[in-house]
């Protein structure tokens, strides 16, 4: 037998460290070949990270959330015949922490079954709560969907990796009745837990990117009121006329497409800022980012040349990108290089907002919800669509005139959409 060791590769771009983000075997685990073993994080985007050779993993390099250097130990393998030969110190073994040990469930008197469960004729569900320091682990969406629905996360059994619990432990745990096992505790339960949760990975980069955004951009927003009536009636007709051969379109398309044109005469916008070098540049091309929220964080995938799609194909862009960066596929040039960024938040996306600038660019527009209003039109009351614009700039380099002048322009595309097509 002997032992081969994957060290931290190159993943290129300068990059000298990269972040071990997690770990997807412990040590004493059989691995085959092209196995994924870890997820790292550059400044861009995650990677994986799998295994040459089959064997049994000896020893693991680092903890989540350390940051290694480049050509560093990163796991060492037993294989049949020799190895690699590596002649390095042997990597500290990090030991995979202890199973938790399920505490034996109190007998119950009666368990009512909660509002969200499924008719009872479902099989039933023993609920074996975790030991009071095991801390369930899950993503912010996965948090909320339980807080939404009542249900304490330490009674719902994780099968993700390190015993996270998945959207659908969750599915699985509000679809059976609750029997037996314990009972989740009253919402107005006195409470005396605690959760420290460290920052690592993608949390730990958009940290460091909006300390970094608020602490060097010279931040100031603009808000606009739009009437949107006519654009959601064409939007609607054409996805009526078109939906089943090209693709329903969202209101996404329609912004982008009013952002191209409206920056044809508002360059200083569609541009990038490198302040360490006092050199702003105007770009012709508009990469617009799509900020994007996933069960791990934001992460912001770029359409590139948006100047050049029509409604469809930079709708079908749009969608393909947030769903590589939702499942965190996306590639490290899909997730750099943008001009402008767009952030809407959807049906939750409020009357206003603030939205951080995306350096180096120097513009974000932000979405906000749309809504039927009561508006005073040549004297008479109407109820029409509205939604709010609300957009950041940066002030080093965009001033409030041009910012005001850039949105009242994008306003006047959205509420007369043909003119998006004008040329």
């Amino acid at each position: 037998m002997g032992t081969h060791v994957i060290k931290m590769p190159d993943i290129g771009e300068g990059i000298a460290q990269v972040e071990l983000v997690e770990w997807f075997v412990k040590v004493g685990d059989m691995i085959a070949e092209d196995q994924v073993v870890a997820d790292v994080m550059t400044d861009k985007a995650t990677v994986e990270i799998p295994s040459p050779v089959s064997g049994k993993v000896l020893a693991l390099g680092g903890q989540p959330g350390e940051v290694m250097a480049v050509g560093s130990e990163l796991i060492r393998i037993e294989v049949e015949g020799s190895g690699n030969h590596v002649d390095v110190p042997h990597a500290k073994p990090v030991e995979a922490p202890a199973a938790p040990v399920a505490a034996k469930p109190e007998p119950q008197k009666e368990v009512k079954p909660a509002a969200c469960q499924a008719p009872a004729n479902h099989e039933a569900a023993t609920i074996v709560p975790r030991q009071p320091g095991d801390k369930p682990l899950a993503s912010p969406a996965v948090r909320k969907r339980a807080l939404d629905a009542g249900i304490e996360l330490r009674y719902v059994h994780g099968s993700g990796p390190a015993g996270r619990i998945l959207h659908e432990d969750l599915d699985a745990f509000m679809s059976k009745p609750h029997s037996a096992g314990g009972q989740a505790p009253s919402g107005y339960a006195k409470r005396t837990d605690s959760e420290q949760v460290p920052v690592i990975g993608l949390r730990r980069k958009i940290a460091q990117r909006m300390q970094d955004a608020k602490r060097r951009v010279a931040h100031f927003s603009y808000v606009e009121e739009i009437d949107v009536t006519a654009l959601e009636a064409l939007r609607q007709q054409l996805n009526s006329k078109h939906g089943d051969s090209r693709g329903k379109l969202t209101l996404l398309p329609f912004l982008v497409r009013a952002l191209v044109v409206a920056l044809r005469d508002f360059p200083q916008i569609n541009a990038t800022y490198d302040d360490e070098a006092q050199v702003i540049t105007r770009h012709g091309a508009v990469h617009v980012g799509i900020a994007t929220q996933g069960d791990n964080g934001l992460m912001v995938p770029v359409l590139r040349h948006a100047e050049a799609g029509s409604l469809w194909s930079n709708a079908g862009e749009i969608s393909r990108l947030a769903n590589a960066a939702r499942n965190n596929k996306a590639s490290r040039d899909e997730l750099s290089g943008s001009t402008i960024t767009l952030t809407s938040l959807g049906a939750l996306g409020g009357i206003v907002s603030t939205p951080v600038v995306n350096t180096p660019e120097v513009a974000i527009v932000g979405v906000n919800r749309m809504v039927e209003r009561p508006v005073v039109i040549d004297g008479q009351i109407v109820v029409r669509k509205m939604m709010n614009l609300s957009s950041s700039f940066d002030h080093r380099v965009v001033d409030g005139m041009d910012a005001a002048l850039f949105i009242q322009a994008v306003r006047g595309l959205l509420e007369q959409p043909a003119c998006l097509f004008v040329e």
